[in-house]
């Protein structure tokens, strides 16, 4: 009897025992996989900011390669050298062994020294070499090496071809192979030495907010009179039903928000009315698109065609993107020759039939307006004299940019190439200033600048 209370005592002892055992190995198995989970987050998100960095410093290292103005140079070279070792930053934190990323951690330390050293030598006064514009050259190729093999791992990483722990064990080969030819700067180190010192859609189209909204004309009206101003857009006739939303008194500009249904549609468009003058501020319609028949020449005349029909005479299409079938042009307002980039006007087009599924007018309501031009102070031929003769230029016009001040200034615009890579360079036509060079970005999901 004792004996039995004792195996029992014993049994539920033991049962008890693997029940912790269990129950503690579960704990920490959860736990390690909230590390994991954690961890992977992590270094995820450092992966993605290092392939951000990196793409910057192949830009800004073949607007570099371009520049004339030792000013725009030198901010050029600053944000280099900024990027550069932010990338190195984000490369620290990420399980690579060191074999893996020394190569990739020298280059971009070199870059960094180097733009750094550089950008001082333009603050002092002295003008860039032919030398130091070929070094530039070098660098940036090795950039473009470094970038492809980020972006295949970026997406080898999404599509779960690779994951982090596979990285850990075989990061020497994927790293060490694309920057095998990085090992030696031998020509910029000696260059180094001799100095003591050793810091983005279409062009544009991120400069629409402005206090004063010129283009924003007329009286303020109601709901009722926003209403009629829907069915103007859509046609009364083609209307099933309109339902307000309410006034969006947060907005960038204080406008009336619609819903319509549309006699021969599935889907509802969304609407928003401005309260001032009953402009249209943006429309919408989110549909499947599953084929592309319609080209992007045949889009971006179908988008004008719209414009045009809604009022707005006189745009070209400047820079589109595409995605799932659907092209998104910028459309650029064209003031007798002169490409006016504030004024700027979004079309979303189907590329199935062309139907258009949204048009955006907030950069044209923001600056529209009738512009009185000063005579330039140079002519075009003493503009070409401020480029640098290694762009072979392609096209030339004038052109209105806006700045970070909210400001705007009249360009000659300079479209051109050096090795297959396209810029845009823009030169102040009354102080013959270098304003801005951007890069143009041909991708398969449409033509960018940067």
């Amino acid at each position: 009897m004792e004996n039995n209370y004792k195996n029992r005592v014993l049994i539920g002892g033991l049962i008890l025992l693997a029940i912790f055992s269990l129950v503690t190995g579960y704990y920490a198995f959860t736990l390690r996989e909230q590390y994991n989970i954690l961890n992977n987050n992590n270094y995820t998100e450092a992966f993605s900011n290092l392939v951000n960095y990196v793409n910057s410093v192949e830009n800004y290292l073949a607007k570099s390669m371009i520049s004339k103005s030792s000013e725009h140079a030198t901010e050029t070279l600053t944000q280099i050298w900024r990027d550069s070792n932010l990338a190195m930053v984000y490369l620290s934190r990420i399980p690579l062994e060191d074999q893996g990323i020394s190569q990739t951690a020298k280059f971009l330390n070199q870059v960094s020294d180097y733009s750094y050293s550089l950008s001082r030598k333009n603050i002092s006064g002295e003008e860039l070499t032919d030398e130091d514009f070929k070094n530039l050259q070098d660098l940036y190729k090795y950039s473009i090496s470094l970038e492809d093999t980020l972006n295949q791992l970026s997406d080898e990483l999404y599509n779960g071809e690779i994951n982090w722990n596979s990285l850990k064990v075989n990061s020497s080969n994927k790293f060490a192979q694309s920057v095998d030819s990085i090992n030696v700067f031998s020509n910029i180190d000696d260059n180094l030495n001799d100095y003591e010192g050793l810091i983005y859609d279409g062009a544009y189209s991120d400069h629409v907010e402005k206090a004063e909204k010129v283009g924003l004309t007329g009286n303020n009206i109601d709901e009722g009179t926003a209403k009629q101003k829907v069915k103007e857009f859509f046609g009364e006739n083609n209307i099933k039903d309109i339902k307000s939303n309410g006034f969006l008194n947060e907005a960038n500009i204080p406008s009336y928000d619609f819903s319509v249904d549309l006699k021969d549609k599935e889907e509802n468009y969304s609407i928003t009315i401005s309260q001032k003058g009953g402009h249209v501020v943006q429309s919408s319609l989110d549909r499947d698109v599953s084929e592309e028949k319609i080209s992007q020449q045949e889009a971006n005349e179908i988008g004008k065609s719209y414009l045009s029909d809604k009022g707005f005479e006189n745009m070209k299409e400047t820079y589109f993107i595409k995605q799932g079938n659907v092209v998104t042009v910028n459309y650029a307002y064209n003031d007798n020759g002169v490409i006016v980039y504030p004024d700027l006007i979004k079309v979303k087009i189907a590329l199935d039939n062309g139907e258009i599924l949204g048009i955006e007018t907030t950069g044209y309501l923001n600056s529209h307006k009738d512009r009185e031009y000063t005579e330039p102070q140079i002519t075009i031929e003493e503009a070409k004299e401020k480029i640098n003769d290694k762009l072979e230029i392609l096209s030339e016009n004038m052109a209105i940019i806006p700045t970070e001040w909210k400001t705007e200034l009249v360009c000659y615009e300079f479209k051109g190439k050096v090795e297959e890579k396209e810029f845009l360079v823009y030169i102040n036509v009354e102080t013959g200033k270098e304003e801005d060079i951007l890069v143009i970005l041909d991708t398969p999901g449409g033509t960018l600048t940067v």
